[in-house]
């Protein structure tokens, strides 16, 4: 039985800052393209369920995690386990295990080395926010996304990893004390002469154990925060002419601990069965993979959402969004708050018992009339039945705007909330909040879908919650 990827998503948000506002608002160089921002109600947390629904929308059937692992150098919180948060919004069952990797980019490896070498289902999940200061090159080059890989045995196996190395040095090249929102960095002459070895090491070892030349590697991708130390492993690398990846930088930036997923996603969505793919990552040492596409990639395909491709959600972005709402969301810059009172936080005894509500977003359908119930209930509304109701999730059910307005007083750090009462295909209607779009963007009748999103920070809790935004092959 060959264990590998049996499926995959990756997730980036719907805003790109295009690099040019970076120059007009600071005078500084700062390149052309853009780069993906997650919005204010977006987190890593967020955005690793995001990637990970559109993994398991297309997972072959009967094969669920047993253990979900989010790896990410920016955790929403510390301390408490982010991928417990995941786990609940996928709905998993509660004997699946949640565990994170957090606190480096090389997590985003080790994640994926830990579900590949692993025995039963396991979803590796890959999420990062990155950030510098105002006019840096870490703002400039950044970008932020997520990526989900589930490994699996069976025959239904989309990549296999068929060999693995790493070669590991201590050197202080890129670090970040606890409690600090930026990187700092060494010359970067020294982070290219440390890795450059270490990643022809790397190589040199995977191929030998795949039993493989690199002038037989079909798709060669390099990734690593070290922009000249990737480049300088691109043209060391002995890969015919054709096989390097393009690494989505000028698009959407550099996404950090996500950003191997992120682009070995995007080669999966047009490998030809059979393809080899080399993988090299670098932080803090390098890991080198090589993976055999496997026939199960066409049926995969077949299954996958529309609109879940790298290649349509990089078209999909909106680069519109104002250097100064960037900096705002990024608490770069502070601004006056609407004068409302803050929201209140969410107390953990009701959080706790509404879980499957608030987090699953499951509402209950009644087993005499068939009303569907949002949010759930015991006493039916149609028939007064109760106690017959079952359990019903709606987080990948579309709806309909019935109705909407915008809300310029609602306290919100992107006025004016849009609200909308919300008609899900099959019944049920919801009143809700719709983020990744303006008032002037929508009308009565547009298709919504529903999107896992933190609704606010208070005295240091986050309430994670559901909102809607226009299904994205429409927007």
């Amino acid at each position: 039985m060959k264990r590998g990827i049996v499926a995959y998503g990756a997730y980036l948000p719907y805003w790109r800052l295009a690099r040019s506002s970076i120059t007009a608002a600071l005078a500084t160089p700062a390149g052309r393209g853009t780069r993906a921002v997650a919005s204010y109600d977006e987190d890593t947390t967020t955005m690793a369920v995001e990637a990970a629904r559109i993994a398991l929308a297309a997972a072959p059937e009967g094969v669920r995690p047993h253990e979900v692992v989010l790896a990410t150098a920016a955790p929403a919180y510390l301390d408490k386990t982010n991928a417990v948060a995941v786990h609940d919004a996928l709905g998993l069952a509660r004997s699946a295990a949640a565990f994170d990797m957090n606190g480096s980019v090389r997590s985003g490896s080790a994640a994926l080395r830990y579900a590949a070498n692993a025995t039963a289902p396991v979803l590796a999940v890959l999420s990062d926010i990155r950030t510098g200061l105002p006019g840096g090159a870490d703002e400039r080059d950044g970008g932020d996304a997520a990526a989900a890989f589930l490994f699996s045995s069976g025959s239904e196996v989309v990549a296999e990893p068929i060999a693995q190395a790493s070669a590991t040095s201590e050197f202080l090249d890129r670090w970040r004390l606890p409690g600090e929102t930026t990187s700092h960095q060494w010359e970067e002459r020294f982070g290219e002469h440390e890795y450059l070895p270490l990643a022809e090491e790397a190589i040199a070892a995977t191929l030998e154990e795949a039993g493989v030349t690199a002038a037989e590697i079909d798709h060669f991708i390099v990734t690593g925060v070290h922009t000249r130390a990737v480049r300088a492993v691109q043209r060391s690398a002995a890969v015919p002419a054709g096989a390097p990846a393009k690494d989505l930088s000028a698009v959407v930036g550099n996404t950090g601990t996500a950003h191997q997923g992120l682009v070995l996603a995007s080669v999966l969505d047009s490998a030809a069965p059979g393809a080899l793919i080399l993988t090299v990552s670098l932080a803090d040492g390098a890991v080198a993979t090589v993976l055999r596409v496997g026939e199960a990639i066409l049926q995969y395909r077949q299954r996958r959402p529309a609109g879940g491709t790298v290649a349509a959600q990089v078209s999909a972005g909106r680069g519109e969004l104002p250097y100064t709402t960037f900096l705002t969301w990024r608490d770069q810059l502070r601004r006056e708050p609407p004068r409302r009172p803050e929201p209140a936080p969410p107390a953990s005894p009701p959080a706790a018992r509404h879980r499957a509500w608030k987090f699953s977003f499951a509402a209950s359908r009644c087993g005499i009339c068939g009303m569907r119930l949002v949010p759930p209930g015991r006493v039916c509304i149609g028939c007064g039945a109760l106690g017959q109701m079952t359990q019903e999730r709606l987080a990948d059910v579309p709806g309909v705007v019935a109705t909407f307005t915008a809300d310029r007083l609602a306290f919100t750090p992107n006025p004016p909330m849009v609200v909308a009462v919300i008609d899900f295909d099959g019944g049920g209607r919801f009143r809700c909040e719709l983020t990744d779009v303006g008032p002037d963007a929508v009308v009565i009748g547009t298709r919504v879908e529903m999107t896992f999103r933190k609704m606010s920070t208070s005295q240091t809790i986050h309430n994670y919650f559901w909102k809607a935004r226009p299904v994205r092959e429409e927007a």
